[in-house]
Order: C-alpha cells, then structure tokens, then sequence
C-alpha cells in the first residue's frame, strides 16, 4: 500500500464524498442486517403457531387464529420489503459519492500526469517510449481508479457488513457464532498467499502491455517504411510473438484469480453446514429457536458476495498498486531545466552570446559541442554551417533551454540564459526545428498554434510570407484543411513551410531556423529569404543549414567540425580561407550548374 499512499491527498481533497459514502454504506447495511431478524421473528411466529392452529381444529377461533397468523406475516413481508427499499436507496447515494468520487479523483490524476509530462525535458523524452507514457497515463490510471472507486466501496461495504453481522449473530448466540466462522481464518492466509502472486503477475502484465503499445505506435507512426519495405508480415509475426506473452502472462494471473470464487464459496458453503448441524444441536437443547437458525443462515450467506469479494477487492489493489508504482515513477522524475517562471519578464532585444560553451548530452554522454564561443547583435543574421553531427542542432537546442550547458555560459541581452523566465524566453524565440511537426488539425490551427487570438487574415499573411499560400488555396479546404498525423497528408516542404509561418506569426525577438529549407526549390527559397532580409531587418536570426543561402545577406558565419568552430567570419572572409566553407560554396555552384 506504501505506493499507493500517493492517492491520500486526493482523498483528502474529495474527503466529503469519502464520509458520506461511509455513512450511506453504514445505513444501507443497517437495513440489510434487520431483515433476517425480521424473517426469524416471522418463522418463529409460524413454528408456535403451528401446533396451537391443530388444537383448535374444528372450532371456529382456528380461522381467527389464521386471520391473525395471515395479517403478522404480511405485516413482516410488508416490513422486509421496506427495510430492502431502504438498503436499495442508501446504496444508490453510496455509489452516488463513491464512485463520483473515484472519477473526480481519476480526473486530478491524470491532469497531473500530463502537466508533469510537459514539465520533463527532451532527455526525459529520449529515454522513455511513447507507448509507454501512454499506458502510464491510460491503462495504469484506469487500474488505480478501480481501486479509489470498487475496492474502496466494496472495502467499506465488507468491513460494516461484517461487523454489524457479527454483532448480531453475537448477540442470538456466541457459541452458534464461533462455530459459523471458523472458516473464516483459512479464507484469511489464503488470500494473504494468493494476493502476493497477485501482485507479481499484475506488475509484469503492465510492463508487457507498455511493450505493446510502444510497438504499436512506432508501427502506425512508420507505417510508409514498413510498407515501403514490404515488412507487414514480419512486423505481424513480432506483434503476434509479443501479444502471446501478454495472453500467457494474462492467462497466469486469471488461473489465480480462478482460485479465489470456489475457495470462497466453498468455505462459506462449509459455515452453512456447521450452522445448521450446531444450530440444530442448540435448538434441541432450547439455547436457540428454529428461526434463529434460518437467521444465522442467512447472515452467512448475506456475507458470501462480501467475503468473496475480499479476493477480488485484494486483486483490484494489487494491480492498482503495480500500476501506481510505475505512475509514481515518472512523477518522482525531476526536470533537469528548472523553469524559472516566477522572475519578472523584461522585453527582448535579441542580443546573443556564447562564451566558451561545452555541451555532453546526459543520456548518451556524447559531448556535442567544444568550447564554442561567438557574439551576436540584435538585428544581426548568423549562418552555422557544418557536416552532420558537427553540433549545429545543439547549438539550437540550448538557446531554446531544451538542456542546460556543461559548462560556458549562455547570455541573452548581458544576461545569463537561466537567469531569464523561461516561458517568456521561449514565446519571443522563433524556432523551426530540423524535425518539423503538425498536429492532427487544420492549417490555419497549426499556423496559429504559437499566438493567441489571431485572426485569419494575419494567418494568411503569414502563409504567404512562408511561400505556403498558394498551395493551400489550392486544397479542397484550403486553410481549413485538416492535415493527417505529424502532417502526413502534406509534402515535406510544405509542412516546412507551414512551420516557418508558424514561428514567425509569433513575432519573435529571435529567429531560429534549424536545416528547415532543405526540402524546397530555389525560388521558393528565395521567396522565404526575401521576407526575412525585409521584414525581419530589426530580428537576430540564426539558420542552421548544410548548404548556403545565396539570398540572404550574412553578417557572421561560423564553421563547426566535431562540435568546434573551425571557421568563423564574413562570406568574402571565408572564401578567401579557402576551407571548408570554400569547398562548400564551389559544390552548390557547380549543382546549380548542373
């Protein structure tokens, strides 16, 4: 249970709908517990009856005594039907604040799975399957809500119903009430062995469903590459191979589980037996009265469904418990940037500077970068130019604070990079990255994802800036179009460009372009560059690329190799180096040539 201790502030939260559950739990086994009496009173009366109606056989005060015997019997029927009314509308308002309350709770949770989700770091990302994230936040949420809502009714049910019960047992007859539960200490260890088995299995299913899921996702996600390379049939088989070890693992847990109802059934089978055969013992001996006996005998089997339930409640827990353990870790998972939120905003001028910065990344422990350091002034354009792998994307990742610097310091206008409200720095940065996304929504949606209450007039005007306009005029929808997942419905330079009018309807301070006109032609390249050499004169902008943008004016470039800069200065001052650059810019020339 220490893993699912988590849950007890949520309890706390919802702590009315909790009391009032118990209390309606109370009252509807109140009424569920005086029926039996109610039924014995009633046989009683019969069995007295019986005798004293043969005495008068033949007179007529034997049809006044029927009479009377008729009415006491429909008044206890009358009496047993309201008493079950009762028992049915406390039971409603128990489940009424319950299980509302296992939703509300099921609700909170998986919002904070999802708010401490955004809060990790790409790190975080890089080691974790999507899949699996998935059925932590889905599958694993759902199995502790069975337990907040079900086991914890069924828990309280079973605990009040056994206690009023055995009171009241007590009370007709101690030695009658020893002997009825002496099952009962069985049924106990058996359930202790069986729930730890329980607990094993229920955890390595969980695990096996996370495998499935990740396999699943990357499967639809890559879905042109499995079938560009014909590989349905052994992507199947693999699916097939790891689905039957979820069954075989499945099927395990509901052998134990099959354990549990004729283990119960059987041992309150046996209380009926040995209350009958003792109660009938006591009854010859004038301790009890036949209708204690058909009372005792229906306690007993108003606590079967109850003392079943133990297992299935015992069972509910455990795998809430495997499943709440696999919650807890990630939620005990610190983000490596700390957000900073809280300090005071000031604008952005766009001034940038590295200075001697180190960058390993902490889940591969590859050192990306060595020692870089460069200046840039507001207004001012930077070109990193490099092979693949020479560190260029990082460059990016750590002005936009996906991690932090191994060592050197990151400054934005005089300022170091963590000392800045992150939120805020992020919303005055432009960023495309070399991997574009788009969501499952229409194109006006993903351009206006980045600005808040933009109108479809600026959305368009964008697109055009984004030498995307005129093909999405063409589409059936045009701008309400809705692209399929990650954009697969568009072209790669398209969903480049649908993302370069994204990040500049932000109206950022910086812009950061990382390799994102790699899949365009030359004169919708030129279209792009020309809007930025205009109207984004007053915005620091940095592109990352491997190849060279004729139509944009640089004022720096820099060269990396092997995460260094090993090149640095103006296109005329590169040239004249005759390095890497030069053989660079000779190669696109002779392609354009061609």
């Amino acid at each position: 249970m220490k893993e699912l201790a988590f849950l007890n502030k949520y309890f706390l939260k919802y702590k009315w709908h909790l009391l009032l559950g118990i209390v309606f739990v109370g009252a509807s086994n109140y009424f569920r517990v005086l029926q039996p009496q109610v039924i014995r009173y009633a046989l009683d009366l019969v069995v007295e009856n019986v005798t004293l109606y043969k005495l008068y056989n033949g007179f007529e005060a034997q049809d006044t005594l029927f009479q009377n015997i008729s009415q006491n019997l429909l008044f206890f029927g009358g009496l047993t039907l309201i008493f079950a009314l009762l028992m049915g509308v406390f039971m409603y308002f128990m489940r009424q604040t319950i299980i509302v309350m296992s939703r509300l709770i099921e609700y909170d949770l998986r919002n904070e799975i999802f708010t401490h989700y955004e809060k990790l770091t790409l790190a975080f990302y890089k080691r974790n399957n999507t899949g699996d994230l998935m059925a932590r936040i889905t599958e694993d949420v759902s199995k502790v809500r069975m337990y907040l809502g079900p086991a914890i009714m069924y828990g309280i049910n079973l605990t009040i119903l056994c206690v009023m019960v055995i009171y009241a047992m007590l009370q007709v007859s101690p030695m009658l009430t020893m002997y009825a539960l002496i099952p009962l200490p069985i049924l106990s260890f058996s359930i202790y062995y069986v729930t730890s088995i329980i607990n094993k299995h229920s955890e390595q299913i969980q695990n096996q469903l996370s495998t499935l899921n990740s396999l699943s996702q990357e499967v639809y996600s890559g879905i042109r590459v499995v079938k560009s390379y014909v590989q349905e049939k052994p992507m199947g088989s693999y699916f097939g191979e790891e689905c039957e070890e979820y069954k075989n693992r499945s099927l395990k847990l509901a052998k134990v589980d099959a354990l549990f109802r004729p283990l119960m059934l059987m041992l309150i089978g046996a209380s009926t037996i040995i209350t009958i055969y003792v109660g009938g013992l006591l009854v010859a001996d004038g301790s009890i009265t036949t209708g204690n006996i058909a009372e005792f005998v229906i306690y007993i089997n108003m606590l079967t469904w109850p003392v079943t339930s133990i297992g299935w409640v015992a069972s509910i827990i455990q795998r809430a418990a495997a499943s709440q353990k696999r919650i807890n870790e990630f939620l005990k998972t610190t983000p490596d940037i700390i957000p900073n939120n809280h300090i005071e905003t000031s604008p952005i001028k766009g001034q940038i500077t590295f200075k001697n910065v180190s960058f390993t990344y902490p889940d591969t422990g590859i050192q990306a970068i060595k020692n870089v350091s460069f200046d840039l002034h507001k207004g001012q354009k930077l070109a990193i130019i490099g092979r693949t792998g020479s560190g260029k994307t990082s460059i990016a990742d750590l002005l936009v604070r996906m991690y932090d610097t191994s060592s050197g310091d990151i400054l934005i206008d005089n300022t170091n990079i963590q000392q800045h409200n992150l939120a805020h720095l992020r919303e005055r940065i432009g960023y495309v990255p070399q991997d574009v996304f788009l969501f499952s929504d229409t194109i006006a949606n993903n351009i206006a994802f980045a600005k808040k209450d933009v109108s479809r007039k600026e959305i368009e005007t964008y697109a055009n800036y984004a030498a995307i306009y005129n093909e999405i005029m063409q589409l059936p929808e045009q701008f309400d179009t809705v692209v399929g997942e990650r954009g697969v419905t568009l072209s790669g330079g398209q969903k480049q460009r649908i993302s370069i009018a994204r990040a500049l309807i932000k109206e950022p301070d910086i812009i950061l372009l990382d390799d994102c006109l790699s899949a365009v032609d030359t004169k919708t390249e030129a279209q792009i560059t020309n809007y930025l050499n205009q109207v984004c004169s007053d915005k620091t902008t940095i592109i990352i690329t491997h190849r060279l943008y004729a139509a944009l004016e640089f004022d720096k470039i820099i060269v990396l190799d092997e995460g260094a800069i090993v090149e640095e200065g103006t296109h005329e001052e590169l040239l004249a180096n005759k390095g890497y650059y030069y053989d660079l810019y000779k190669k696109q020339k002779l392609e354009e040539v061609e």
